[in-house]
């Protein structure tokens, strides 16, 4: 009995029994010892976020060069530049609208986020943004030395912190920290790193933690039974 080879450069039929009916192979050009994989094409959904518009203020200045975004406000002016997956125009309206420069995967990943900075420079030098910060624990202390944020978090020595250029901190009641500017990455940083030094612990919340963060707390040991 003839065993009968399909031709290398035949189409490819899924449904033939030299392959079988469930198999996904299909024989590729040459060499013939060498499959080709069928990969299923790549969904690009529209990301909800990405494809909503930014409304510009009368009062902030938008320059497009290219990839290039440059925003100006009465608080200050930031820049970006965006990869080449994605692409930000403004329409006759007025309106910022960010859309992808090609169907890929990494492209409908980057849509939305890239549409969350622009909105978030835009906010930024317009209104500004604000993070705040709460110290918990007996002795814990902030106050103020000219740019630079001093803290006592019970180590054998202050923690002394530079604030960075762009930004502003407001000690209150020395246990509550406001973090001011309109960078909205640059706060989120400083921030982050203020409360690096102590994050609360969840036994009796002691630390620093954000104004609108919740602790979960832990329950202790039980005191021994006599």
């Amino acid at each position: 009995m003839a065993l009968v080879i399909p031709s290398i450069h035949s189409s490819c039929n899924l449904n033939s029994a030299f392959l079988g009916d469930r198999s996904r192979i299909c024989l590729s050009d040459a060499p013939f010892s060498r499959f080709r994989f069928l990969r299923k094409p790549v969904e690009c959904k529209e990301s909800r976020i990405g494809k909503r518009p930014i409304e510009v203020p009368t009062n902030v200045t938008i320059t497009l060069d290219g990839q290039d975004l440059k925003v100006k406000g009465p608080l200050g002016e930031l820049s970006r530049t965006y990869p080449r997956e994605v692409k930000v125009e403004r329409d006759e309206s007025g309106l910022l609208k960010v859309f992808k420069a090609v169907e890929t995967r990494r492209a409908n990943q980057m849509h939305g986020l890239f549409r969350t900075l622009t909105d978030n420079m835009v906010v930024g030098v317009s209104k500004g943004f604000e993070k705040r910060l709460q110290l918990v624990g007996v002795g814990y202390r902030a106050m103020l030395e000219g740019r630079d944020l001093v803290l006592n978090l019970g180590f054998s020595h202050p923690v002394r912190m530079a604030i960075p250029d762009g930004l502003q901190v407001k000690v209150e009641d020395n246990t509550r920290i406001a973090v001011i500017g309109h960078d909205k990455c640059a706060i989120g940083e400083f921030a982050a790193a203020v409360r690096k030094w102590r994050p609360p612990e969840p036994y009796k919340g002691k630390g620093i933690k954000y104004a609108d963060e919740i602790v979960r707390r832990k329950e202790g040991k039980a005191g021994k039974k006599k």
